[in-house]
């Protein structure tokens, strides 16, 4: 192993880089907190028999925030519950205190134990509901069964 070297620099010297670290510190937390203040965004609640997802976007589709029953620490069968969607609907509500998004638009998909209990969540976080649509897909005639089975 070879000597270490070490660089020795003048005060003026490390003033300089403390001036240039302090402005690009500035720069990126003016980005963070230069954001927009949203008042109008939709919620797609995605209530599967095995998980409930909830995702905030903007009118223009730009995602806000999401979350979902798995991610908040929810295994199992425990995942579909109403008081799994209700704590996804706290932990996005959370987030969304920082945008201050107040009217909403909830789109629901899906057969799962947590759809009611998700708006009724959002209703008592203090959010004002704007319409709430049901998209889940149903078909209308389905595949062609299976042929009977002779003996």
């Amino acid at each position: 192993m070879g000597k270490k070297k070490v660089i020795k620099k003048s005060e003026e010297e490390v003033l300089k880089e403390t001036d240039k670290m302090e402005t690009a510190i500035a720069k990126a937390s003016s980005k963070k907190s230069g954001s927009k203040k949203i008042e109008n965004g939709r919620v797609y609640v995605s209530a599967t028999y095995n998980n409930t997802l909830l995702s905030v976007t903007d009118d223009k589709g730009n995602l806000i925030a999401w979350s979902s029953a798995g991610s908040l620490g929810f295994s199992g069968p425990k995942k579909a519950t109403p008081f799994a969607a209700s704590k996804v609907v706290a932990a996005v509500a959370e987030k969304l205190k920082k945008v201050g998004l107040s009217n909403i638009s909830v789109i629901v998909k899906g057969v799962g134990g947590g759809r009611d209990s998700t708006i009724r969540s959002l209703a008592g976080q203090g959010f004002n509901i704007i319409s709430i649509k049901d998209v889940t897909p149903i078909p209308h005639n389905g595949p062609r069964p299976k042929k009977a089975r002779r003996i």
